[in-house]
């Protein structure tokens, strides 16, 4: 009795090996998606957050020149805030975009490891059931041995 074992890998295995680990940028598609991303890009920097103050600090003497509190309250909410903060949760959601992105890749490269690691193991098991099927034919060879010595002796 020989130990045969043919491992067979995933074709996912190789399929996910040349697709590559997904990105944010990975994810866009069209000339929709790419104008969206450019102009993500340009809006989501503090340098756009800088100048989008200084936009709103434009207006800020007239909301104060008026001396009505509800014209600053608007100029606050509706300009400083509205312009300023579009750009500065942009910045921070490109932070997470690319943190998500290093986890990805991180997660990619130890999924390869790991196959790696499965692959060695495989090629050890089949290691193992070489040496297995040598030392079940020596067993079977002293089993015939022991049984001809033993029918000699008995016919003997």
């Amino acid at each position: 009795m020989a130990v045969s074992f043919q491992h067979t890998p995933s074709p996912r295995i190789e399929t996910r090996r040349k697709a590559g680990p997904p990105t944010v940028a990975g994810m866009v598609s069209g000339v929709n998606g790419r104008i969206a991303l450019v102009v993500t890009k340009v809006v989501g920097t503090m340098w756009c957050a800088y100048v989008f103050t200084g936009l709103a600090l434009v207006a800020l003497p007239s909301a104060l020149a008026s001396g009505s509190v509800l014209a600053i309250v608007t100029w606050i909410s509706q300009t400083l805030i509205q312009l300023v903060m579009l750009s500065v949760i942009m910045v921070g959601q490109n932070i997470i975009g690319q943190a998500a992105d290093r986890r990805s890749e991180m997660t990619y490269k130890d999924a390869e490891a790991t196959f790696h690691e499965a692959e060695q193991i495989q090629q050890h098991l089949a290691a193992q059931d070489a040496a297995l099927n040598q030392l079940l034919s020596k067993v079977a060879t002293l089993e015939t041995q022991l049984q001809a010595a033993s029918t000699r002796r008995i016919g003997g």
